[in-house]
């Protein structure tokens, strides 16, 4: 999502000037915050007395990605979305000094939202977001008012073929296999995961390809990532337990889903209605980031589920 649409910037500047908002509630701040060792960078709008969301980001992208959605919500909600350790501007130590695993990102995101004093919120997850945010639920369900999940995977069904080399990895970590998957955490494995499968390449931002092509070349982040993909695995073991926590809860679900993507299948989203009959489930003509190329018509169904289900 690279901008405001038009129709949405004039629906925002209609309430800044029915003076039901503060024009400095919709100002998208840019803040770090010392988490334990980790210097979490985030971005913050909205009134900080509003309902919470929670936006985790995943790969290829940061908190960058949710740049457009931020001010079509910061008007009603307190919106906070931070860069996972490993990802955009936060600092955190060198690996192994940290552990760059799913569980210690959780840890260090859950210890995030207690410092920001974030007791109940609404969470939208993509990707690596997904299972950080699974982790959080599970952890502490009351706290948890709705989710949003594009392309966040929690279903085995959902896993695409792209997750084949991947899954070889998981089985045989050996030296040869971790090297086989050196172009993936490469600027053109990153520019090949915002374009596959989206009909209008055009719509794709190249900022957005440039920024996480940059952050993921600096010094030492390509083994951090290839950690990740090794303990992703840890991600699908949990599967089951993650959807108990969406059975016995029931939060208030919707799946925005790019069908396109080449690693989170459509019948990943579709396994909700198992788990949570009511879930909303919707398909848009895009890739893995689909916020890039339908930001606006996903930005709106994203505010209207919110609008129904935060109070």
């Amino acid at each position: 999502m690279s901008h405001v649409s038009p129709a949405a910037a004039a629906g925002l500047a209609a309430v800044i000037a029915s003076g039901v908002v503060n024009a400095a509630d919709l100002q998208i701040h840019h803040r770090f915050a010392q988490v334990g060792d980790v210097k979490v960078f985030y971005r913050e709008a909205g009134n900080p007395n509003s309902p919470k969301i929670l936006l985790l980001h995943g790969y290829a992208a940061s908190s960058f990605m949710y740049r457009g959605l931020i001010p079509l919500l910061a008007d009603k909600y307190h919106v906070i979305a931070p860069d996972l350790p490993g990802f955009g501007f936060t600092e955190a130590p060198a690996r192994g000094s940290y552990s760059y695993t799913f569980d210690q990102l959780a840890k260090t995101i859950g210890q995030f939202t207690e410092q920001l004093k974030l007791d109940r919120y609404a969470m939208q997850v993509f990707d690596y977001g997904a299972p950080v945010g699974w982790r959080l639920a599970v952890a502490n369900p009351s706290r948890i008012t709705a989710i949003i999940s594009q392309n966040g995977n929690a279903y085995e069904e959902g896993l695409g073929n792209g997750w084949a080399p991947i899954q070889k990895y998981w089985k045989e970590p050996t030296r040869e296999n971790r090297e086989s998957l050196h172009e993936f955490p490469t600027p053109s494995s990153i520019k090949w995961q915002y374009l596959e499968g989206v009909p209008d390449p055009s719509l794709v931002p190249p900022d957005a390809i440039a920024l996480e092509s940059y952050l993921v070349s600096r010094a030492g982040n390509a083994d951090v990532q290839l950690d990740l993909l090794l303990d992703y695995r840890t991600n699908v073991a949990k599967y089951p337990e993650f959807q108990a926590y969406f059975r016995e809860h029931q939060p208030p679900l919707l799946a925005v889903w790019g069908k396109n993507d080449p690693f989170f299948l459509p019948a990943g989203a579709a396994a909700w209605k198992r788990d949570i009959p009511g879930a909303d489930i919707r398909f848009y003509d895009t890739g893995h980031l689909a916020l890039e190329t339908h930001g606006a018509e996903i930005g709106a169904v994203i505010r209207a589920f919110l609008d129904a289900h935060v109070k």
